[in-house]
């Protein structure tokens, strides 16, 4: 499928595997040798990703447990080329035959289909599903271990709005019990009120999208490499990889198109430390598609899941006639509950790559760093 499936310049990771396939996998290369690595260091973060896990998410049960096959030795990385893989054990393949002439509206099953000449394996979306997040979770759990390890950078996400149900009070405080309910967000009325209107949803047959926050802290001054590479530019780039991604903004974002000038800069000041820092953060962190030190936040809107128990309109493609389509199969009702650990994971492969591109973190980790 061509080179779109590597992502990154010095920290590289390239996803492979479909979703109905043997398994799903990811390598990294460039990872510096020398980081502290466990297994566990990338299953604590899949589990949070994983299929089942409640009434809200598909009812496909996989265990998603990683192998890392290479790169780690004695509980270290070598700076060889790190290989995870997940065996996919419950994927059901039956109901994609029945509907493999009669494309899904939503779904990439016809330009895919053009694309490919048909080759491309469709079950389960084949390489278009979402169970290949779980692959940007695996390289994205080794650049959060990276970065936190080296540098002491934080990142955090959540729920912040679900069939435009959103988050009221969001503090330091109840982003650290995100994942105490079923939809990942910070605010326990209104995740109690977005629930709700999922399982109504589900109920009816259809789906609800959502937006996911993302921060960033810790970050250093300067990651970036402007004009293509800037820091927006390659985060916007990663997390469109994510399936049913359809905007990204930054800041103040759309917002800050309202305003003006005096009230969406943010002035700056020394705080008690003598850090250089904004009084506000209407640009996210960002300012000429560089890291300003003040915490990057962006907000990832997710459009409603694709595949619906509704009867649709489509087209039989063998015949050219229209045809009705009802999806079969375990699908997500909405899946803004299983993002949270995926945006954060790819925003922490942008950041790795760019840390290791300025110099922040060196080939080989010393002992003890």
């Amino acid at each position: 499928m061509g080179a779109g499936n590597t992502i990154g310049e010095r920290f590289v990771a390239m996803s492979f595997g479909e979703s109905h396939g043997r398994c799903i996998g990811m390598v990294v290369d460039g990872c510096p040798a020398g980081l502290p690595l466990s297994e566990q260091d990338i299953q604590g973060q899949l589990d949070l990703r994983k299929p089942g896990q409640s009434q809200v998410t598909t009812q496909r049960k996989e265990e998603d447990k990683v192998e890392i096959l290479s790169g780690v030795f004695n509980g270290f990385t070598t700076g060889a080329p790190v290989c995870m893989i997940i065996w996919n054990k419950d994927a059901d393949s039956r109901s994609y035959e029945a509907i493999k002439n009669t494309p899904r509206p939503g779904h990439a099953d016809y330009p895919a289909l053009v694309k490919y000449g048909g080759f491309a394996d469709y079950r389960g979306s084949g390489r278009f599903s979402g169970r290949l997040t779980a692959t940007l979770v695996m390289a994205g759990a080794l650049a959060q271990k990276l970065l936190k390890h080296t540098l002491g950078i934080d990142t955090v996400a959540y729920t912040l709005e679900i069939g435009g149900i959103r988050a009221g009070s969001i503090t330091r405080e109840n982003i650290a019990s995100r994942y105490s309910n079923d939809v990942r967000c910070p605010d326990p009325a209104a995740a109690e009120k977005m629930k709700e209107a999922i399982l109504q949803a589900k109920r009816e047959g259809d789906s609800l999208g959502g937006i996911v926050e993302c921060v960033s802290t810790g970050l250093p001054v300067g990651l970036g490499e402007p004009i293509f590479s800037s820091l927006e530019s390659d985060l916007s780039k990663a997390l469109f990889s994510i399936p049913a991604v359809k905007a990204v903004e930054f800041g103040s974002g759309f917002e800050g198109s309202k305003k003006r000038g005096s009230e969406n800069n943010d002035t700056y000041y020394l705080d008690s430390t003598g850090k250089v820092v904004t009084r506000t953060n209407n640009a996210g962190g960002i300012l000429g598609g560089l890291s300003n030190g003040m915490p990057i936040v962006m907000r990832v809107a997710f459009k409603p899941a694709a595949s619906i128990a509704k009867k649709q309109e489509t087209l039989d493609i063998s015949t050219g006639r229209e045809a009705d389509l009802v999806v079969p199969g375990r699908h997500d009702p909405c899946v803004v509950p299983r993002a949270p650990p995926i945006v954060e994971c790819v925003m922490s492969m942008v950041l790795a790559d760019h840390a290791i591109r300025s110099g922040l973190i060196p080939p080989v980790l010393k002992k003890g760093a």
